[in-house]
């Protein structure tokens, strides 16, 4: 089969890999449909985190499962299915307390299972999925998939990491929302909060086509500073900060940026990947009193209500992917995402040869 590996920094090639097998009982080999690129690929792409050459990269897909373990009994040979972008096992201590991002068999694509052996990547033709019954979703029958599939693709991640965000920092009816970062976390993030009742939403971005965006997903406010002047904006647009603020970047100034915008006695929930160590304002937080909860997004628990609402037509995630390819233009995505040309790229795979 095809998949994706990174050499080196923005050395993104496409290549021949073993076909994946079923290893044991509970796993399923899935024929990947629709795949793309993440934000946090970006940091290994770009050479900011260290990586052991070639890494098979992708974490989030959309596909049809081709065969199953003798264990498996939740899904069957010819279901649609999304997986998000960890392994779990939905039954353990950390699973049932609600982060099943801990799972103790957790794995990840592109990384070896709790087993030991290696699961693929999800930027390829085909993948090998552990616990296979916990872990994926299978998308009801009926459903318009082809019509629905950026929508689908989009809760294997990022939707489910945007509400993450909205659900730390108890963002309900009436309140008032500031999103920091206007990537397709942030974006969705934006969605989150109109979707959970806030009755203002304010997004910063300086981009015209993220700024139409976290419109049509429900943002009133737009605000283009930065740091302690777009905290400041803040403050003066509501006359005592926000009450709760979502920070989707990860970067020393968001975070600040994130915590100052807060009213005191505020919360901030975070998602954005910490990818230069940033430190929290101790201090500060103590004296406001602003609260701070997030981390990484436990998705496949959102996961069934989301497509719920997708599939109701509630909700468009979708509409953050502005970048479309086919595997062998894998190159061109990363590059279009790496110089902020794309917002979110999504990747179509070959369809599989005709029966003779």
């Amino acid at each position: 089969m095809l998949a994706t590996l990174l050499h080196g920094p923005r050395d993104v090639r496409v290549e021949e890999r073993p076909d994946p097998r079923l290893v044991t009982g509970d796993d399923a080999v899935v024929r990947v449909v629709a795949a793309c690129v993440c934000g946090s690929d970006l940091w290994r792409y770009r050479g900011i985190v260290d990586f052991e050459a070639p890494k098979l990269m992708g974490h989030e897909f959309v596909g049809v499962v081709e065969q199953v373990g003798d264990d498996v009994h939740g899904i069957r040979v010819g279901d649609v299915v999304i997986a998000p972008f960890y392994v779990c096992d939905m039954t353990c201590v950390h699973c049932r307390g609600g982060v099943s991002t801990s799972c103790v068999r957790r794995g990840g694509w592109g990384f070896p299972d709790d087993r030991g052996v290696l699961a693929d990547g999800a930027q390829a033709e085909r993948v090998r999925v552990p616990v296979a019954d916990s872990t994926l979703v299978r998308v009801p029958e009926g459903v318009d998939v082809d019509a629905l599939l950026p929508d689908l693709l989009a809760l294997s991640d990022v939707c489910g990491t945007g509400h993450h965000a909205a659900v730390s920092a108890g963002v309900g009816s009436g309140k008032t929302v500031a999103v920091v970062g206007d990537g397709a976390v942030g974006l969705m993030a934006v969605l989150a909060a109109s979707r959970l009742g806030a009755e203002r939403v304010i997004a910063f971005s300086r981009h015209p086509d993220r700024q139409a965006l976290a419109r049509e997903f429900g943002a009133t406010d737009i605000l283009e500073e930065r740091g302690r002047e777009g905290a400041k904006r803040v403050h003066e647009l509501t006359g005592i900060g926000a009450d709760c603020v979502l920070e989707c970047v990860g970067t020393r100034e968001s975070i600040e940026q994130a915590v100052r915008s807060a009213r005191p006695g505020g919360a901030v929930g975070y998602v954005g990947v910490p990818g230069e160590g940033p430190a929290w304002p101790a201090q500060y937080l103590f004296s406001t009193n602003i609260r701070v909860a997030g981390g990484v997004a436990p998705v496949r628990q959102y996961l069934p209500d989301l497509l719920d609402d997708v599939i109701a037509g509630r909700i468009r995630p979708g509409r953050v992917f502005d970048f479309e390819t086919t595997l062998d233009g894998i190159a061109e995505a990363y590059a279009a995402m790496d110089e902020r040309r794309s917002i979110k790229a999504l990747v179509r795979m070959p369809e599989p040869p005709a029966a003779a």
